[in-house]
C-alpha cells in the first residue's frame, strides 16, 4: 500500500489541479490517458474499483451499432465503426473482429414497425427481416469501404445456414452474416489506458475507493475509503464521468439533477458443450418477440448471453436476479429451441447499468447510445465548472474523451500536444500481427527469459507485448504455477498486486482478470489468491478470511425460479 500512500501525499501536497475527474470507468479513464498525452495534470478518483461499473460489465462487444440506423443515429454509426477500426489496430491484443450472425425468419418483416421509429414514434421494436438488415448491412459496408478492417456481409439462404449453424430454428428463411469486433478482457484495457496515462504524465495521480464528500471553501472534500481520512482538491474544472452516477454525484457536490436514465442489462457465462459447438466462430444476433436484441457468442472457452434492458432508478441497487437468468434462456429457445441450458451451465452473472440520458418513453431499446455534455457553470460558492459526461460506450471512449479534452483544453487555455486516434495502447505496442511474426515474438521472449514457448505464448495472449516485460523480470528463477489455478503464476499475481492498483480480491478475480468470468473462481482458487495477494499487500489472517468471503459473494451465482 506505499504507492498508495505515496500517490495520497502527492494530491496533498499539491492539490491545485486543472481537472479533477470524478470516475474511474472507461470514460473517465479514456480522458484521464488524453489529457496526459496533452501535459494536463490531472487526479481521477472513483468510489469503488476503476472499471467496476458498466465499464467491466458489458457485452464486451466493439461495435457500430446496427439497430441505431433505424433511430436515425447515423453519425453515431459513423463515429464508432471508425472507433471500431481504430481500436482493431491500435489494441490488438484485445479488440478483434468477431464474424456475427443473424437468424432472419422473414423476408419483408418489420417494415412497418421500423418505418415508425425512423420517423420518431415511440413504437416496440419488432422481428425485422431481411430487407431491413439489408439495408443496414449494406450502409455498415459502405461507411467503412475506405477503411475496411472486417469482410463485407453476405445472405446464406436457410438449408446452408442450418447446416453451418447446428440447431438453429428451421423457421429461418436465411442468415445474415457480417462483423463487428469484440473485446476480450475489457478491463485489463482499462488498466493499461491509466498506465499509458502515467507513463506520459507522472505528476497525474489516479485512485480507486475514494469517495466524494461535497465542497468546502472552493475545495472538492474527498475521503479515503481505506485510511478513512480526508482530504481536498482544488481543481479548476470537475468532469463527473461517473455513469449512471451522475446525478449521484452532483449530489454529493450539492447539485439536483436528473441527466441521467440508466437501463439495467444482465448476462450469463454459460458452459454448454453443446451450445458451444454449434456457435462455432460466431456470434448469434437475435431478437426476442418483445423486440429486445440479443446475443450469445463464445467468450474464452465459455459462451457469453445477454442481455435484459430494464429501467433502473438506483445503479448501486442493480444485479442480475433469478427472472432475467429465466428471460435469458427462454430468448436463447427462440433461436436454438433444442438446445438446454440446465443451473449448473451457469457459471457466472453479471449486471451493469447502462449510462443512458433520462427519457420518458415507453420503450428502452430506443433510448439513443450516444454522448453528450452538460455543463454546470461556477458558482460562489463552487468556483469551477462541472462538465457532466452523459452517455457514451466502450467502442467511442476515445472519441469522447478527445471532444470533451477539447473542450477543456479551450477553458485551460491549452493547445492540443498530439492526436490519439493511432496511438497503440499498452500491450497492443509494437505488436506483431501475422502467425509468423507471433511465433518469432514467443521464441525471442522464450529464450530470453527462460519461460516455455507454451508459456510465454499463454502471457502473449493474455498482456499482449506486455508479457515480455513480466516474462524478463521472472528470469532464470522461474515461476511458480498456482496450485488451484496453474494456468496464473504466483509471480503473475503478485506483479498485478503491487502494480496495478490492487485492494480488494475482487479487484483481481472480477477486474484485473477473467478469472470470474471464466467460472473458476471456486473456493478453493480464492482461498489460494487471498493467501498470496495478502502476502504482497500485508494481509492478515482475518483480512485474508474477510477478502475470500467478500470475493464469493461477488461471484455466486442466483438461484434459478422453481
Amino acid at each position: 500500500m506505499n504507492a498508495r500512500a505515496d500517490i495520497l501525499q502527492a494530491i496533498q501536497d499539491a492539490p491545485e489541479v486543472p481537472v479533477l475527474i470524478l470516475g474511474g470507468g472507461i470514460n473517465g479513464v479514456g480522458l484521464y490517458r488524453e489529457l496526459a498525452l496533452q501535459g494536463v495534470r490531472c487526479v481521477l478518483v472513483d468510489k469503488a474499483d476503476f472499471a467496476a461499473g458498466a465499464t467491466s460489465k458489458s457485452s464486451r462487444m466493439i461495435h457500430g451499432g446496427l439497430r441505431y440506423l433505424e433511430s436515425r443515429e447515423f453519425k453515431l454509426v459513423r463515429e464508432s465503426l471508425a472507433e471500431r477500426n481504430r481500436l482493431i489496430d491500435s489494441a490488438p491484443h484485445y479488440v478483434s473482429p468477431l464474424k456475427t450472425t443473424i437468424p432472419l425468419f422473414s423476408w419483408l418483416g418489420g417494415l412497418v414497425r421500423s418505418s415508425l421509429i425512423f420517423c420518431g414514434f415511440d413504437v416496440r421494436p419488432g422481428g425485422r427481416g431481411a430487407l431491413i438488415c439489408t439495408l443496414g448491412l449494406t450502409f455498415y459496408d459502405f461507411v467503412t469501404r475506405k477503411h475496411r478492417r472486417t469482410p463485407r456481409h453476405y445472405l446464406t439462404l436457410r438449408k446452408k445456414s442450418l447446416a453451418r449453424v447446428p440447431g438453429l430454428h428451421p423457421g429461418i428463411v436465411a442468415t445474415a452474416t457480417y462483423w463487428d469486433a469484440q473485446i476480450t478482457e475489457a478491463e485489463r484495457l482499462c488498466i493499461e489506458l491509466l498506465q499509458d496515462a502515467q507513463a506520459a504524465a507522472p505528476d497525474c495521480q489516479a485512485l480507486n475507493y475514494v469517495q466524494t464528500v461535497g465542497v468546502r471553501d472552493g475545495a472538492v472534500v474527498l475521503c479515503d475509503d481505506l485510511g478513512g481520512h480526508e482530504f481536498a482538491v482544488r481543481p479548476q474544472v470537475v468532469v463527473n464521468a461517473t455513469g449512471a452516477w451522475v446525478d449521484k454525484a452532483n449530489a454529493a457536490l450539492g447539485l439536483d439533477t436528473e441527466f441521467m436514465g440508466g437501463t439495467k442489462g444482465s448476462h450469463l457465462m454459460v458452459d454448454n458443450a453443446e451450445l458451444r459447438n454449434a456457435l462455432g466462430d460466431s456470434m448469434v444476433y437475435y431478437e426476442h418477440t418483445d423486440g429486445r436484441v440479443c446475443i450469445t457468442y463464445p467468450f474464452a472457452d465459455k459462451v457469453m448471453m445477454g442481455s435484459t434492458d430494464i429501467r433502473i432508478d438506483d445503479p448501486d441497487a442493480a444485479a442480475c436476479d433469478s427472472g432475467e437468468i429465466e428471460y435469458m434462456l427462454a430468448t436463447l429457445r427462440d433461436v436454438f429451441p433444442d438446445i438446454t441450458i440446465h443451473r449448473d451451465d451457469i457459471v457466472f452473472v453479471f449486471c451493469g447499468v447502462r449510462p443512458l440520458p433520462s427519457s420518458h418513453g415507453n420503450v428502452t431499446a430506443t433510448i439513443s447510445r450516444g454522448h453528450s455534455i452538460r455543463t454546470l457553470e461556477p458558482t460562489a460558492e463552487r468556483p469551477f465548472a462541472i462538465d457532466c459526461l452523459i452517455g457514451g460506450k466502450w467502442t467511442t471512449f476515445r472519441a469522447f474523451a478527445e471532444q470533451v479534452a477539447d473542450k477543456l483544453l479551450a477553458q485551460l487555455g491549452r493547445e492540443r500536444r498530439c492526436a490519439t486516434d493511432l496511438l497503440p495502447i499498452g500491450g497492443g505496442r509494437d505488436y506483431p500481427h501475422s502467425s509468423g511474426e507471433k511465433a518469432a515474438w514467443v521464441q525471442r521472449v522464450a529464450k530470453e527469459s527462460g519461460l516455455t514457448d507454451e508459456r510465454v505464448r499463454a502471457l502473449f495472449q493474455r498482456y499482449g507485448t506486455s508479457a515480455g516485460a513480466y516474462a524478463a523480470s521472472v528470469g532464470a528463477a522461474g515461476e511458480t504455477p498456482l496450485a488451484t489455478l496453474p494456468d496464473y503464476a504466483a509471480e503473475e499475481v503478485q506483479r498485478i498486486a503491487a502494480d496495478e492498483w490492487l485492494v480488494h480480491l475482487t479487484d483481481l478475480v472480477c477486474r484485473r482478470s477473467l478469472i470470474a468470468i471464466r467460472g473458476c473462481a471456486s473456493d478453493a482458487v480464492l482461498a489460494e489468491l487471498a493467501d498470496v495477494v495478502g502476502d504482497a499487500l500485508g494481509w492478515d489472517a482475518a483480512r485474508k478470511e474477510e477478502e475470500t468471503k467478500q470475493a464469493q459473494a461477488e461471484v455466486a451465482v442466483p438461484a434459478l425460479q422453481s
